[in-house]
């Protein structure tokens, strides 16, 4: 019995070990698993390689950048809208400056408009997805990076992307000074 359980244990890690050259031979004969694929190319190939074929040359979107702060703290793009094509990736920086005398913790919720714009606006990263702690006079720039769907529909030429800044209560400690 300790024998046959040996063998199969044996087995179970020559199946494992054999996992990882058969994983790249079916990616690559399938056409998947695109990084790897990205890694083993030479450095003078990615000059050669094909532009994005899911970028809609044949339109330009304008998006425009709303900062709104519910607290004494300055928050604003640095760029107050810019041209895209659907499709094309694009990352816009926003700044955040606590003014206040105190650490405090707050958290960005966005908003679009027009509504139909919402599902075709996807973020790949956006400091709306943290919460953060700036301590007093800190000043932070933190990216968003998005892609608008080549599915938007063709009248919508203009989206707006609204943030709105909170503090998040609870977080830290109350403003010194503040007795009761």
């Amino acid at each position: 019995m300790v024998g046959k359980l040996v063998v199969v244990a044996g087995l179970m890690f020559g199946f494992g070990y054999a996992m990882v050259p058969m994983y790249k031979h079916i990616c690559a004969a399938l056409g998947i698993n695109v990084l790897s694929l990205a890694e083993q190319q030479t450095p003078g190939a990615l000059a050669n390689r094909k532009a994005n074929t899911q970028v809609d040359l044949t339109r330009t979107v304008t998006i425009e950048f709303d900062a709104n702060a519910r607290g004494p703290w300055d928050f604003k793009p640095e760029v107050r809208h810019v041209d895209v094509h659907p499709g094309q990736i694009t990352t816009v920086m926003y700044e955040f400056r606590n003014v206040q005398n105190r650490t405090m913790a707050a958290q960005a919720v966005p908003s679009y408009a027009p509504k139909q714009a919402t599902a075709h606006f996807n973020k790949l990263e956006c400091f709306c997805f943290n919460e953060y702690t700036l301590k007093p006079g800190e000043t932070r720039r933190w990216p968003v990076t998005f892609v608008i769907d080549p599915r938007l529909p063709k009248d919508v030429q203009t989206i707006t992307l609204s943030y709105t800044f909170f503090e998040v209560g609870g977080k830290v400690p109350p403003a010194p000074g503040g007795r009761s």
